[in-house]
């Protein structure tokens, strides 16, 4: 019995000193996640207040509407984690409590039993008597430093049951502490629960409204329909172009490289239009290309661009997703649509920047708007619904540089672009290259 109780006293102390050396970084992790969400929160909010108050509603304002949803779900989810950290704490801070407390008895216990022995031993007769019935002058000595240090354990007896009692003290003064934050955290959560609440009943009135205007979005979606399929036509084309460009560059460095080896040894193969395996220069990926970009350039834009997936800047500041990448519906209506990339809300005017190192390799005319193309190795990105580009074709832009200004969107209401990237031939989703 005895035993169990040992062990049970000793996994409580482990687990309990496990424990609180943990939540320090979660709770840092946690912090550094809830601000984030306030600053993006913050954002959207000042985006919204500017189309809230339109009297027709719009796409823009759906969006923004989804956006603050979202980032007020995540926002609550943060604080139920801090919750349920703050109760860990708790929880933690009582085996801890519980702990010391045992720890408090057994030192009392040590104590208590010198304090007799000592008062049952108190004649200086005594002591004398222990120390000249020492058999020689050395044992003696040894006598005096026995009871020296005799001396010495009862006072740090004394010592560690002062500092028992100070820890206990002090671990009951962080309950209240976290109790105290856990009111404020809950006090918190109802906020932001009836803040959610209203802006999901902002928006089912904005769907609402959106289906009286089924026949204007629908007109919307249908130039939407065929501007993505001018621009993605425009892009096939450059995209070929610069295919083709490349193939000749590897057909001329497989022939310099076939004459080089015809100089060395005869018996080489010279025949110009063999190309050597070009995949072997670059490292593999999960998308197969049609055709390599295998100079040392790409090579290293392409590396580099992969790397870099997920943390790829947003085109524009404070930007929003306002048309997801692929098939898409309107909520409220039979309305649907394709995106070969995603629509991004921003400010009309914001300056749209490149997301990576790469060479502008066309700028066109959309009629409505400009549009350019950054090559990054054998990735592409297209910046369409520009006013006033700032750079021109065959230049080298850095990551962050500006392209030129977000044009007005369909509505008129505020700014867009649309925002494509392709590996080779093929649409891919940015979604997942950008950072968040």
């Amino acid at each position: 019995m005895k035993k169990k109780v040992f062990f049970g006293f000793l996994l409580t102390t482990v687990i309990s000193a496990y424990c609180f050396a943990q939540p320090v970084e979660d709770k840092a992790q946690l912090e550094k996640e809830r601000k984030e969400l306030q600053k993006e929160l913050s954002e959207i909010q000042g985006l919204y207040d500017k189309v809230k108050g339109q009297t027709k509603q719009t796409l823009g304002q759906l969006s923004v509407l989804n956006r603050k949803i979202n980032l007020q779900e995540k926002y609550i989810s943060s604080i139920n984690k801090e919750i349920r950290s703050i109760d860990d704490d708790i929880y933690l801070s009582n085996l801890e409590i519980y702990r010391l407390q045992k720890q408090m008895d057994t030192l009392k216990a040590q104590y208590a039993k010198t304090v007799v022995y000592a008062y049952t031993n108190r004649s200086s007769y005594d002591y004398l008597n222990f120390i000249f019935s020492a058999n020689s002058f050395n044992d003696a000595i040894r006598r005096v430093a026995y009871l020296k240090s005799y001396r010495e354990y009862r006072q740090k007896q004394v010592a560690n049951i002062i500092e028992t009692q100070q820890m206990i003290s002090q671990r009951k003064q962080q309950q209240v502490g976290r109790k105290e934050q856990k009111n404020v955290a809950l006090e918190n959560q109802t906020k932001q629960v009836d803040e959610l609440a209203k802006q999901k009943k902002e928006k089912d009135a904005v769907v609402s409204k959106l289906k009286t205007q089924e026949k204007d979005l629908q007109k919307q979606i249908a130039a939407k329909k065929k501007r993505d399929r001018d621009l993605q036509n425009s892009i096939n084309v450059i995209v070929r172009r610069e295919i083709e460009a490349a193939k000749k560059e590897a057909a001329k460095r497989a022939a310099d490289e076939a004459k080089k080896n015809a100089g060395t040894n005869p018996s080489t193969n010279t025949n110009p239009t063999t190309v050597v395996n070009p995949t072997s220069r670059i490292k593999a990926t999960t998308e197969k290309p049609t055709v390599i970009f295998n100079s040392d350039a790409d090579i290293k834009l392409n590396a580099g661009f992969e790397t870099n997936r997920g943390r790829l800047p947003w085109p524009v500041d404070n930007g929003y997703l306002k048309i997801r990448f692929g098939k898409y519906e309107i909520e409220g209506t039979k309305l649907v649509g394709d995106n070969p990339g995603i629509t991004i809300g921003t400010q009309a005017g914001n300056t749209v920047k490149s997301v990576f190192d790469g060479e502008v390799v066309a700028i066109f005319n959309m009629g409505d708007g400009m549009a350019v193309t950054v090559r990054h190795g054998r990735y592409f990105t297209t910046y369409s619904n520009l006013t006033g580009v700032s750079i021109s074709k065959g230049a080298n832009v850095k990551t962050g540089q500006a392209l030129g200004r977000a044009g007005k969107d369909d509505e008129g209401s505020s700014g867009q672009i649309d925002f494509i990237l392709m590996i080779e031939t093929k649409n891919v989703n940015p979604e997942p290259w950008l950072r968040r």
